[in-house]
């Protein structure tokens, strides 16, 4: 068994839980309040600037001239192209760009995106490689999975439709290749990879939480 499919057996009651939680259900039938949708393409647009400047921090750390090019091309193509998803999301609900940059981003982004980054900071290209893992292996599982439960189009099947694609799918097996890789090569450093996969695995469940609950600062 490659060391990614370990790091998903151990993170099997997570993935449960978020293809279980009542956003990607009700995404998936098309049923999800508006506003919570419209909480997800806020945070997330937050979170994704910040998942960017993680894949450039990799690269710079990168030893290897290929690792370090698809890293840094990774980086360029979330904010070239999934941020354009978001700003379309936007769009369509009367939101434009500035409104998306303005968003103070809600507690749980905070807790996520202030990991991620640390994680590119002070840890290793192992660490980084298993904490932002589950960011993309899980999109593409909740993705296949809001598939297979969807009836018909409906107003968030472009959502569905981009991460279950096989272009996203590409994207996931090179980072699921790179964890791999990483394992195989500092068998020292599994155990920290196994603890930022599954901090990050389940700061994505919240994540779902926190767009449906819509949540937002106390004070």
């Amino acid at each position: 068994m490659s060391f990614s499919d370990r790091l998903l057996e151990r993170g099997e009651p997570i993935w449960d839980a978020q293809k279980n939680h009542p956003f990607v259900r009700e995404l998936a039938a098309g049923t999800l309040d508006e506003e919570a949708f419209l909480h997800w393409v806020r945070q997330d647009y937050r979170y994704l600037l910040d998942y960017a400047r993680v894949f450039s921090l990799a690269g710079a750390k990168a030893n290897d001239e290929e690792t370090m090019t698809h890293l840094l091309d990774v980086a360029h193509a979330v904010v070239d192209d999934e941020l354009d998803l978001h700003r379309e999301f936007a769009a369509e609900y009367g939101i434009d760009r500035d409104e998306l940059e303005r968003t103070r981003k809600a507690p749980t982004c905070v807790a996520y995106t202030n990991f991620l980054v640390r994680t590119a900071h002070e840890g290793s290209m192992a660490e980084i490689s298993a904490a932002v893992y589950p960011c993309g292996q899980g999109y593409l599982d909740v993705a296949r999975h809001m598939a297979d439960a969807a009836d018909g189009d409906h107003r968030y099947t472009p959502f569905i439709e981009k991460y279950s694609s096989d272009e996203f799918a590409d994207a996931v097996a090179w980072m699921r290749d790179w964890v791999d890789r990483c394992g195989e090569r500092y068998p020292g450093e599994r155990e920290a990879m196994r603890e930022a996969f599954l901090t990050s695995a389940r700061l994505e469940h919240r994540f779902w939480e926190m767009a449906y609950a819509q949540e937002t600062w106390d004070v």
